[in-house]
């Protein structure tokens, strides 16, 4: 198999699986200081591995041009954004819904490109993403109900937050790509050089929203530091997983082999959160299962 592949199937995994810490997480802090975990905690693991893959490829830090600067900037601010919305929308969905709801990042990183970026896919590409997309949908048992649109429920709020989460991480996983491609150096180096950037940025960004908006919030965010520490080290490990993924292959056809991250979230669903699965959320799995096949054999 290509590389990307490999460190696609790690970033779904250890997203699935950090995503479940930020649940239980976002019980003891509010959403911007559990979204601040992720970066705080995972700073030092991602300066670590910067410098090893330095030293293991022997090149030194290609320097920091403009257009990575900018596309790398704004990636912080959306992918803050994101991750805030995704942590909301807990508050108002089950585990299993509100990661769903983010899932639809497939298909938004589809259009998205396309029309930005030009990063167009093949017709079994879009086919792939489509399949994928119903399949999450299937699984998660999504409802729509116009009524519940119209009057602002609970319902809605989270549908709107999952939404958000998707399109912010879409247009974030784009930025990575655009952001590693323009350091021009070996693609396994100029990866982890974005990563740390992005997430020395985002820690001093996060931190400060924390500290001006509830002092107290950095208190729990050290009384509660075991989780947090598994929230940070399973973050950097996601993460070296999607940028260097997206480095080496269309952020689109990433993210749609990503979604096998939902049979994770299932397990955890089950097996943590205690919520039972249902033929029509095993024929939705099929539906993953499906658009992956068609991904890897056709698109």
């Amino acid at each position: 198999m290509e590389i990307w592949i490999y460190f696609t199937l790690l970033a779904a995994t250890m997203q699935a699986v950090r995503t479940a810490g930020q649940k239980q997480l976002s019980g003891k802090l509010n959403s911007m200081a559990t979204t601040a975990v992720r970066y705080v905690y995972a700073l030092p693991f991602a300066w670590l591995y910067l410098g090893w893959m330095l030293s293991f490829k022997g090149i030194e830090i290609p320097k920091l041009n403009n257009e990575f600067l900018v596309y790398a900037l704004i990636a912080c601010v959306t992918q803050i954004i994101g991750t805030v919305c995704l942590v909301a929308a807990f508050r108002y969905k089950n585990f299993a819904v509100a990661t769903s709801l983010a899932k639809t990042e497939a298909i938004q990183v589809a259009v998205v490109g396309a029309l930005l970026f030009a990063a167009p896919l093949s017709f079994m590409g879009w086919f792939s993403v489509i399949v994928g997309v119903v399949g999450v949908f299937l699984v998660s048992k999504v409802k729509f109900n116009l009524r519940h649109v119209m009057a602002g429920s609970d319902a809605t709020i989270g549908l709107s937050f999952g939404l958000g989460a998707g399109l912010g991480l879409a247009i974030t996983t784009l930025l990575i790509r655009e952001s590693s491609l323009a350091l021009n150096t070996d693609l396994m180096v100029s990866a982890a050089v974005t990563l740390v950037f992005m997430i020395t940025v985002q820690t001093f960004i996060s931190l400060a929203y924390v500290y001006f908006q509830d002092k107290s919030q950095l208190g729990l965010m050290l009384k509660h530091w075991r989780l947090c520490l598994f929230v940070g080290v399973t973050s950097v490990l996601g993460s070296i997983g999607w940028f260097t993924g997206a480095s080496f292959q269309t952020a689109a056809y990433v993210k749609a082999l990503g979604q096998v991250e939902f049979f994770i979230t299932l397990a955890l669903t089950y097996r943590l959160f205690k919520e039972k699965i249902t033929a029509i959320e095993y024929f939705g799995m099929f539906l993953i299962i499906l658009s992956v096949v068609i991904l890897l054999l056709w698109a």
